[in-house]
């Protein structure tokens, strides 16, 4: 009984029955299995098709490693954020840290770089930029200068579309 909880702030939780699992499914077991679930076909396939009934129903911005390609291609915006290995080792390591989990720098690093090598491989829809997103180096950017900036694109592509 899986259903999801859209706060005011924008955050959403996750639910399965009445336990709140949103923690549960951020932390480094689940992320370090992700890659690994993710290639059957069966699983893309449901997961494809609750994130499209979700972007049907609702206003969202979505995040995942193939949505611009997959899930949702004829999005009208798309952004693919990246950054450095080491920026990302270090905001991974930083957030794991502060849900209580123990783990090295060095061990966040070599996840992030097996799980990059594995989804760019992957036969079904593999990690890589749609034809048409706007590519974010995030590494010397934080949140609020990266939502900024895909703000700024999105005026820019309104206003184009206007003349």
């Amino acid at each position: 009984d899986y259903r999801q909880e859209f706060n005011p702030d924008g955050s959403i939780r996750v639910y399965w029955g009445d336990k709140d699992i949103t923690r549960l499914i951020r932390g480094e077991k689940v992320t370090e299995n992700v890659s690994t679930v993710a290639q059957h076909p069966r699983v893309r396939q449901a997961l494809v098709g609750l994130q499209r009934e979700m972007a049907r129903t609702d206003r969202v911005v979505m995040d995942g490693r193939d949505i611009g390609t997959n899930v949702l291609p004829d999005a009208p915006y798309k952004f693919f954020l990246t950054a450095s290995l080491e920026e990302r080792a270090k905001r991974r390591y930083l957030e794991l840290l502060s849900q209580g989990e123990k783990v090295t720098l060095e061990e966040v690093k070599r996840d992030i770089a097996r799980r990059d090598e594995r989804d760019s491989q992957r036969p079904v829809a593999p990690l890589k930029p749609a034809a048409d997103a706007v590519i974010v180096d995030t590494t010397h950017m934080n949140p609020e200068e990266v939502v900024d900036f895909m703000l700024e694109k999105i005026k820019e592509r309104s206003l184009k579309a206007r003349d």
